[in-house]
């Protein structure tokens, strides 16, 4: 299937008032999970990289190229996505690979520079089609949990910028809350930004939140959920098992192959979790 456009994805399922998950790729084994599980479900799924996991691996180029090779000959529709990029440069280089979307983080920037750059960036992405995301706390200097932010201050940002997603942090949405207690979201503020912004919300450190609490948020506008904690844990825990079952175990395929399958299952959980306009929905509890 041809590379899809990220944008297009985050419309349709703004539309329908669905989730989308996307993931963090560490590794290539576990893009190839993601696909195996977008694949197994039928639903769309976005592979993602940040800034972090391109300097774990030397540079975009490779780990890029491998993803968008992923996404091109998969039955699913898949988006790759360049997340959390403070360096411009980076964005640039992942929009003339063929990204479908790069979210760009301007917070380390003084208060003067952060709209300015993130419109420069905004600019150039469009020019080849490339969707921009950004934070609203990052864009406005960060925000109290628990405090709010101001929907039409969010309006404003979203049309000064021009940004095609635009992403609200745990820390902004959640309710206030005891130190160890449940994660929760402020669902009226989620309702408040989503009717204020033409655009699609997205939805970070969700590390925390119970299934039925990220539900909620996406019952409320939330479209992109970034999740990826559960799933590391999964193929750490996967390997880990095979190994010590076989201290004698050197061939790197079979147990990499044991880590890949156990984060294809709770992937495919999980999508099915953020499908909330499907009828077959999994809310099966898993942890994040």
């Amino acid at each position: 299937m041809p590379l899809v456009s990220t944008a297009d994805l985050l419309h349709s399922a703004a539309s329908r008032r669905t989730g989308i998950g996307a993931f963090d790729v560490v590794q290539l084994e576990i893009g190839e999970a993601l696909v195996a599980a977008a694949e197994e479900t039928r639903l769309p799924v976005v592979l993602q990289i940040s800034q972090e996991g391109v300097r774990s691996h030397g540079g975009l180029d490779a780990i890029g190229q491998a993803l968008l090779a992923l996404a091109a000959t998969s039955s699913a529709h898949v988006a790759v996505h360049l997340d959390r990029a403070q360096d411009e440069e980076l964005v640039r280089r992942a929009v003339h690979l063929g990204f479908g979307s790069v979210m760009f983080d301007s917070s380390a920037r003084s208060s003067d520079e952060r709209m300015e750059a993130t419109m420069r960036v905004v600019e150039f992405a469009h020019a080849d089609d490339v969707a921009v995301e950004a934070e609203l706390g990052g864009l406005l200097g960060g925000a109290t949990p628990g405090a709010g932010v101001d929907p039409q201050e969010a309006r404003r940002v979203v049309t000064d910028t021009g940004l095609d997603c635009l992403a609200v942090a745990g820390g902004t949405v959640l309710t206030g809350r005891d130190p160890g207690a449940t994660a929760e979201f402020d669902l009226e503020l989620i309702r408040h930004l989503r009717g204020a912004v033409a655009v699609p919300l997205s939805l970070d450190g969700v590390a925390g939140a119970s299934d039925e609490a990220v539900v909620a948020a996406i019952d409320a506008g939330v479209t992109k959920v970034n999740l990826s904690a559960g799933l590391n844990r999964s193929f750490t825990a996967a390997v880990r098992a095979r190994l010590l079952g076989d201290p004698a175990l050197v061939d790197p395929e079979a147990y990499l192959r044991d880590g890949r399958d156990a984060v294809a299952a709770e992937a495919a959980t999980l999508l099915r979790l953020l499908d909330v306009s499907g009828a077959d929905a999994d809310r099966a509890a898993v942890r994040r």
